[in-house]
């Protein structure tokens, strides 16, 4: 399992970094096209599990996305603003009241609507990487740095479950570790004063609006990072699948990577586009 999921990283890695590096934008483009479909096929499979569909609407859905993004026609701040607002009204609220029976209309309503939200992530990478791809790094690093900060913490701290029910190794100690984590490495990012980090999310905010709220959206964004991991957790539970799909060997789906990423990229964009 630890070789499939090494060479799985190398062989991701050697697409994403040349992409990146040259900030080639068309290649770029085509690459997030590409996982934005990946993405969608795994949404509906795991709102409509064993449905035959699936792979006809992604198709439908990602040359609609493909087309937006190669003409300029995708409007992030609609998109964002959209899928910031649904994770407030509708997700986020799930993870308390539940999810609504498979194969009902209300669940095909869902769907849909959690469809929107991978469009609004997806138009904030595109949306992000046009700023700088240093830029877009800087916002999913720290998503990654609330996930390590966690899983850490919560082996050395955790007793308090955080969701019991939707994924039983997650703690309320691991959660406030990872949002302490990324409150430090952002902190730093901003006291070194190093050139390598003017262009950084972290960097920007805090002088753009001060310490204070660089605080209090590093705290949303963690903690938004976790009710995205919980949602799809809940929607695998649901569906009774381990992965949202074996796309990438050893690392499970491509929503299995995304999933903290999706609540939180849209509302980057909006607080950046104020930058």
């Amino acid at each position: 399992m630890l070789k499939t999921r090494v060479v799985t990283a190398i062989v991701l890695l050697a697409i994403l970094l040349p992409v990146l590096y040259f900030n080639n934008f068309t290649a770029f483009a085509l690459v997030a096209t590409v996982f934005f479909g990946a993405a969608i096929w795994e949404c509906f499979r795991l709102f409509n599990p064993g449905t035959q569909n699936a792979h006809v609407i992604a198709v439908i859905w990602t040359v609609a996305f493909g087309i937006a993004v190669q003409f300029g026609q995708l409007n992030t701040a609609i998109w964002a603003a959209l899928s910031v607002a649904l994770w407030i009204a509708r997700f986020a609220p799930s993870l308390k009241t539940g999810l609504p029976a498979l194969a009902t209309p209300a669940n095909t309503l869902l769907s849909l609507v959690y469809g929107f939200a991978v469009v609004g992530c997806f138009a904030a990478i595109v949306d992000l990487f046009s700023h700088s791809p240093w830029y877009l790094l800087s916002v999913m690093a720290i998503v990654w740095i609330a996930d390590i900060g966690a899983y850490f913490a919560g082996k050395a701290f955790g007793k308090r479950k955080l969701a019991p029910s939707i994924s039983p190794g997650k703690s309320w100690e691991g959660a406030i570790g990872g949002g302490i984590a990324v409150l430090f490495i952002g902190a730093l990012t901003v006291v070194s004063g190093s050139p390598l980090f003017a262009d950084t999310f972290a960097v920007r905010v805090e002088h753009a609006f001060g310490w204070p709220a660089l605080i209090a959206i590093l705290v949303l964004m963690t903690a938004a990072s976790v009710v995205g991991d919980l949602f799809e957790s809940q929607l695998k539970r649901r569906a009774g699948m381990k992965d949202s799909s074996k796309l990438l060997p050893g690392h499970g789906g491509v929503l299995d990577r995304i999933d903290a990423l999706i609540p939180v990229l849209p509302l980057a964009a909006l607080i950046g586009s104020r930058l």
